[in-house]
Formats: structure tokens, C-alpha cells, sequence
């Protein structure tokens, strides 16, 4: 070994020390064993087989499932003078065999494949002639059937253990709960006291949830009012969604691109190409379609729909400030997303184990999204952290919402739907407890039922709130298959005899929402050093144009920041920046220091 992982984290990667336990990690890895790690989106996963990949003789095979994510690896580890390169479907069959060629050569560091490819007879057949270094298997959630985004050909990787059993298998993935990670040790034959759980706090998010209200006004005043000109991701359910609603920003004066798996190729090829190469671009991208996304400078996650499980969504919202810079992950949902979800799943033709378990992880869900206490507290407990805080980080901590018993409320809720037949949707519904004067009530007699009028107590955006939330205890259910309506739930029968407590939450007050959007920052540095930071861009971006690369490849918003901050003069001190190892240092240090001098001396 010519170089120690230490050496290795400076000279290439340009970094000072290991983070968290990638230091314990890669040593596992170098001394020859295999494992599970689990660690947060940002939390430098890919560190933990790249450098090993460097320090052990011969090539690192990594197992990933998105084409587009192992390109931008790839020119990524290119552009710090790493050998490496993508084998995929995609490729031209020239480069395709000049990649193969250097394979078969020993001139390669780090090989990217998708399991489809290597788990063909003649890929392994390939792999029996070499020397390898380790197997990075990434995204490995895809291997089991608990998780979020399980993929049958991953399940295949088991032979791995069995072909090659001498050389280092190393699964990495973000999202994991405890059957997840059980499922993937069994299925790729690892020792279970060999799993690293290096946490899934993601600290430099903000979450923020809110009712359903015009989705796509609640997005845009999101948008406009905290992320203006800032790269970022909005989620819809539909493919039909996605692409009404990018047009939709576009004529709002946010420019954005749909991305979903309906899309001709090379549009959806050219659509991520620019995404990552632009600095201020929104994609607007279904929630099914996993998009491989590698970009750092994401700086908020929109969802306009319910994801369908926690794990999704925190798989989705973890795109958002991978550089560690602050970020937002913004969610609005309705009564009518949990209905689809159930409906869904309901309908799915799954074996009723695993309905049961879609069931559970849409529970877990609905119960972060009601919740009254710290959102970052409820997400890591569902993955196994009990012990966080509060984390003055999340809009119920900026701006804690009200709960109180609402068992009357509930009770008049129910009985009226009851009364009215069990037939209406809930603007019906509330029409009726608010004594309302509708061509409907008049039509159907509502205005002589029992419950007709004995909700004035409350406006109707809380009797709105109370439905979904009665809705997400399963109290109430939503007819989605027809129009809409009400029926009373499975637990409706004991909340309406007294025997069941129901606490609801009051949602937080306009005003009071302005109170906490005061003390947001999306900021990625200082006031003092806002203009030297946009005119380190200016000078990244005309790099990356030349090139033809996306502009974070050469660096993160985050060495830029620290550029800014600490305007180093010459090379010495440009080499101390995070990010710049020795090939960046050659290659970039001379044209961001005459920026850096130039801002000084004006």
C-alpha cells in the first residue's frame, strides 16, 4: 500500500481528518472485511470505498443502480485525478469497449456497473481475470423487500459472497430502518456485528409541513419567498402533475424542467444534464422516479403530494444540502393523499404480510406529518435514535402548535358525516356544522338533521384540519374511488360512546408562521463575503462551461464559502481549503486566487 487512508483523504480528496466513523469504516474495509454502513446523504458514504479503493491493489467494483448518479461519480473522481469509469448501457460501444479494455489492463482505479451488467456471464467472467480490490454495493435498501426501493436483480448480489469470498464487500445505503438492515446482512451474507450505523441526523435541514391549501401557490410562495434563484426539487405524484406544474413555475418566473420516467430518454438526459449544470434550476419530478441525483448545492425539496413512506421521504428530502450547508425540505398534504396511498396499497396485489408492513410505514408517516412535538425527534426514532433533543430546527420547534382534547369535536364531525349518510365530501360536511345555506343542504334536507349548525365554535379551516386529521387516525376514511365522501372508521364507534379521548393539534396561525419564517436562514455565507462568493461562482461556472462538467465537480458551494471567508492569497493557503487536494490544487488554485485578489484589491 503506497499511501495510508490518510495520506489518500488529503493528497486526493482534500480533506484534513475523517468524519464520524469513516475512519473506523475504511481501516475495516483496507484490513479485508466486509459490512453494512449506514449514514446520512452527505455524511461521506462514497469516501468510505473510494479511499480504500486507493489504498488496496487493484480495481473497486461499485454496484450502483442509476446510470446518471455513476457518471457524475465518475467525472467527479476524474476531476481529482482518480482512474475511473462508468460500464452501462447508456455508453457509446466504442467507449464502452475502450472501458473494458482498460479494465482488462490494470488501468483502473474504480469501475461503476449497474447489477444488471455485472451479474451477466461474461461481466463476471471479466471480473475472474482481475484483481479486486472490494465490491461497494450502493443504494443497498434495493436489496430488500422492506425497503423502499427494492430491485428483484439486487437480490441476485448474494453470489457475490460466494464467487469472491476473499475480497471486501462493503453495502452502503442512507436509508435503513431495522428489518431493512436485518434484510440486507441475511441477503448479502454479512455478519451482523458488521454493521455501522453512523446516525441519520441530517442537522442542516429545516422541515417544514403545512395543510394542503393550493399546492402549487403554497410551493411557489415557498419558493420565491426563501429559495429565489437557489437550485431545488419539487415532487408530484403524477407524471401528468410534474409536467403541468413545471410549466406552470416557468410562467411564474422560476425556471424549472419535468423529469419522470414517461419522458423520451434523451429529454430526460438533457433535462438532468442541465439541472446539474446550472446554478439556479428547479426540477419538478415524480415521486416514483428515483433520480440519482448527486448534486450538492440543493437547497430545498418541495413535496406536493404524501411520499409513501418515511423512508422515501427521507431518501427524497436528503437531495437537499449534501454539501452541509443550510437547506429546506417543504411538504403540503391532504386528506385525499393518505386516501390514494391507502387506496394504493390496498389494491396493490401484494401479499397481505406486505400490505401490512405499507400499511405500518404509512402510519409511521401520517403520525410525523400530525405530529405536535419535533419532527427531527420522530424521524430518527423511527430509525432507532431515541435519544436526540429537540431540535430548534423544524417548524413545529420554531412555532409549536396547540393541542387539546378534541373529543366534542370529533364526535360532532363523525355524527354529522353519519347523519348525512356517510355520502359527502368535507366541504359538504362542514357546510352542514357551520349552518351553512347551500343549494346542497337544501336539496338533501341537511338543514334539518341534528348536527346541522353545532360547529360554529370553529372557522372552516379548522374543522378542515380536524377532518385530516381524523383522517390520518383512521377515524374518518375518504370514499377516493368515488367522489370523495366520508365514511366513519374502524375506532369511529368508541370516540362517538365516550369511550375513546381524541387530541388534536390546532395548525399555527398565519401570523404566527411569519414569526418563525423570520428566523430562517438559507444563507451560504456571510453578508461581508456575499460578492467575493458570487464571483467565485461566476469563475466556477465559466470552468465548468469549458469543460462541459457541472459547475459542484470542480468545487462545493461549501470550499467557495470557505474561499470567501478566508480569501487566501496564494497557493500555500489555497491549499488548506476543504476540498482541495493535490489535481485541484494544480488545476484550479491560479484562477480562483486572481478572483480572490482582484475582490481584495478593488
Amino acid at each position: 500500500m503506497s499511501q495510508s487512508p490518510e495520506q489518500i483523504l488529503k493528497s486526493v480528496f482534500g480533506f484534513p481528518a475523517f468524519r464520524g466513523r469513516q475512519e473506523e469504516v475504511i481501516h475495516h474495509v483496507v484490513a479485508g472485511g466486509s459490512g453494512l454502513l449506514v449514514m446520512p446523504t452527505g455524511g461521506g458514504k462514497s469516501l468510505c470505498y473510494q479511499v480504500p479503493a486507493l489504498a488496496l491493489p487493484g480495481v473497486a467494483v461499485v454496484v450502483s443502480p442509476l446510470i446518471a448518479l455513476m457518471q457524475d461519480q465518475v467525472t467527479a473522481l476524474r476531476q481529482l485525478g482518480v482512474r475511473a469509469a462508468a460500464i452501462n448501457s447508456a455508453m457509446e460501444f466504442a467507449d464502452l469497449v475502450a472501458a473494458e479494455n482498460a479494465l482488462r489492463a490494470g488501468e483502473l482505479d474504480l469501475v461503476y456497473v449497474a447489477p444488471e451488467r455485472l451479474l451477466t456471464d461474461r461481466f463476471l467472467a471479466l471480473l475472474d481475470e482481475l484483481r479486486v480490490a472490494l465490491f461497494a454495493i450502493d443504494e443497498a435498501h434495493c436489496v430488500s423487500q422492506w425497503g423502499h426501493d427494492f430491485r428483484p436483480e439486487y437480490r441476485q448480489l448474494e453470489l457475490l459472497a460466494t464467487r469472491y469470498p476473499a475480497v471486501p464487500r462493503l453495502a452502503l445505503t442512507a436509508t435503513a430502518d431495522e428489518p431493512t438492515r436485518a434484510d440486507i446482512v441475511e441477503r448479502l451474507a454479512l455478519r451482523p456485528d458488521d454493521v455501522f450505523i453512523a446516525g441519520f441526523d441530517r442537522p442542516n435541514i429545516r422541515y417544514l409541513i403545512a395543510p394542503k391549501d393550493n399546492a402549487r401557490t403554497q410551493i411557489l410562495n415557498f419558493i420565491k419567498g426563501e429559495h429565489a434563484g437557489q437550485s431545488g426539487i419539487v415532487y408530484c405524484l403524477s407524471r401528468q402533475a410534474v409536467e403541468e406544474t413545471s410549466v406552470w413555475l416557468n410562467q411564474q418566473g422560476i425556471e424549472s424542467l419535468p423529469y419522470h420516467a414517461g419522458l423520451d430518454r434523451a429529454v430526460r438526459a438533457a433535462n438532468q444534464d442541465r439541472f446539474l449544470k446550472e446554478d439556479a434550476m428547479v426540477m419538478t419530478a415524480t415521486i416514483a422516479f428515483g433520480m440519482g441525483i448527486d448534486k450538492p448545492d440543493v437547497r430545498f425539496v418541495a413535496h406536493m403530494d404524501l411520499p409513501k413512506s418515511l423512508e422515501a421521504y427521507y431518501q427524497e428530502t436528503g437531495r437537499a444540502g449534501r454539501d452541509g450547508l443550510p437547506a429546506e425540505a417543504f411538504l403540503v398534504y391532504g386528506t385525499k393523499d393518505i386516501a390514494k396511498i391507502r387506496q394504493f396499497t390496498e389494491n396493490s396485489g401484494a401479499p397481505e404480510a406486505q400490505k401490512r408492513i405499507e400499511r405500518q410505514k404509512l402510519d409511521a408517516l401520517i403520525g410525523f406529518c400530525e405530529s405536535a412535538s419535533c419532527r427531527r425527534q420522530i424521524l430518527l426514532s423511527y430509525f432507532g435514535e431515541n435519544h436526540h433533543e429537540p431540535c430548534g430546527n423544524c417548524d413545529t420547534c420554531l412555532n409549536p402548535p396547540a393541542v387539546f382534547d378534541g373529543t366534542v369535536a370529533a364526535q360532532k364531525l363523525m355524527s354529522c358525516v353519519y347523519r348525512t349518510d356517510q355520502m359527502f365530501g368535507a366541504g359538504h360536511v362542514i357546510d352542514v356544522l357551520l349552518g351553512g345555506n347551500t343549494e346542497r343542504i337544501r336539496k338533501f334536507g341537511h338543514d334539518t338533521v341534528s348536527t346541522y349548525g353545532i360547529g360554529k365554535e370553529h372557522d372552516r379551516r379548522e374543522w378542515q384540519s380536524f377532518v385530516r386529521q381524523l383522517v390520518a387516525q383512521n377515524l374518518l376514511t375518504v370514499d377516493i374511488a368515488g367522489h370523495g365522501g366520508l365514511h366513519l372508521g374502524p375506532g369511529a364507534r368508541a370516540v362517538l360512546k365516550g369511550e375513546r379521548q381524541v387530541m388534536l393539534r390546532h395548525d399555527p396561525a398565519a401570523k404566527k408562521a411569519k414569526s418563525a419564517k423570520a428566523k430562517r436562514t438559507s444563507a451560504v455565507v456571510a453578508e461581508a463575503d456575499e460578492s467575493l462568493f458570487g464571483a467565485l461562482r461566476a469563475c466556477r461556472a465559466a470552468l465548468a462551461r469549458e469543460q462541459g462538467v457541472p459547475p459542484y465537480v470542480i468545487f462545493h458551494d461549501s470550499t467557495l464559502a470557505a474561499m470567501a471567508a478566508d480569501r487566501p492569497t496564494d497557493k500555500y493557503g489555497f491549499a488548506l481549503l476543504p476540498g482541495v487536494g493535490g489535481a485541484k490544487l494544480e488545476r484550479y488554485a491560479e484562477a480562483f486566487l486572481a478572483v480572490i485578489n482582484d475582490h481584495v484589491s478593488a
